[in-house]
C-alpha cells in the first residue's frame, strides 16, 4: 500500500495508538487538502482524509507519528501524535456533514478502533485536546451519532449538577489544565453547540457523568 504524505516518523519512546482525534480540513476540497497534507513544505499531515463524497485515503500508515495534533493533551498525555490516530474530514467548518461523509468515517473508525484497540471514550475532538487553539470538527459535527454506532461516548443526564464542579469533571474526563472559559468552550462544542453563557447545571451534569463513566487513565475519585 502506498502512503502519499512524507510529513510523519516513528513514534517517540515506542507508543502505540490509543486516541483518535477527528479534524475538519477547513479547505475548500478534498483535492486541496491532500496537497497541503502531502506537502513537505508544510510539515502537517493525518493518517486518513475523508472527502464529502465519502472518499477514504490513508496518507500515512497507521504506525507512524502523523502530524496532525499539535500543542495540547488529553489526560496524561501530552504528545498526542505519538499516541493517536488523526483524521481528517473534507469541510471548511462552516457546513455540515455530508451522509457519505460520516458513514465512511463510521466505516474507517470501526476499523481503526478494532486494529488498535481504542475505547470509544478515546474518540476525541482537535478541539478537545488543543481548547486554546482549535475547533474543529465544530458545532455541525454529529458526535451523537457516533456515540450511538459505540464509536465515541455520549453523557447519559437525569438531572442538574453543580457549576462550580464543571472543570474538575471535565479534566477527570480528559480535558487539559487551561482555563474554565476554553474548557468550557470545548465542552460546548461537542456536546452542547448551540448553548450560551456562563457554565450552567446541564453543563455540570454532563460533564460528571462523563467523569463518572469513562475517567481518563483511570482516573481516581471520579463521582
Amino acid at each position: 500500500m502506498s502512503f502519499p504524505s512524507p510529513n510523519c516518523g516513528e513514534r517517540r519512546g515506542g507508543a502505540r495508538p490509543d486516541l483518535v482525534v477527528i479534524h475538519y480540513t477547513a479547505m475548500a476540497s478534498a483535492a486541496e487538502a491532500r496537497a497541503r497534507l502531502c506537502d513537505p513544505a508544510f510539515e502537517v499531515s493525518a493518517h486518513w482524509l475523508i472527502s464529502e463524497q465519502g472518499g477514504t485515503e490513508q496518507l500515512v500508515d497507521e504506525a507512524l507519528r502523523a502530524w496532525h495534533a499539535g500543542a495540547g493533551a488529553w489526560g496524561a498525555v501530552s504528545d498526542v501524535n505519538s499516541r493517536s490516530i488523526g483524521i481528517e474530514l473534507a469541510n471548511t467548518g462552516a457546513a455540515p456533514f455530508p451522509e457519505a461523509q460520516m458513514a465512511a468515517l463510521e466505516r474507517v473508525l470501526a476499523g481503526v478502533m478494532g486494529r488498535w484497540g481504542i475505547e470509544p471514550e478515546r474518540v476525541i475532538a482537535h478541539s478537545d485536546m488543543a481548547p486554546a487553539r482549535k475547533s474543529d470538527p465544530g458545532p455541525r459535527f454529529d458526535w451523537r451519532r457516533l456515540a450511538q454506532a459505540g464509536l465515541s461516548v455520549w453523557p447519559d443526564v437525569r438531572s442538574g449538577g453543580r457549576p462550580v464542579a464543571f472543570r474538575d469533571h471535565a479534566r477527570r474526563f480528559g480535558y487539559p489544565d487551561v482555563e474554565e472559559a476554553l474548557i468550557l468552550r470545548a465542552f460546548r462544542l461537542r456536546f452542547r453547540p448551540w448553548a450560551e453563557g456562563p457554565v450552567d447545571a446541564l453543563d455540570a451534569a454532563m460533564a460528571e457523568d462523563l467523569a463518572r463513566r469513562f475517567p481518563v487513565d483511570g482516573a481516581a475519585g471520579a463521582a
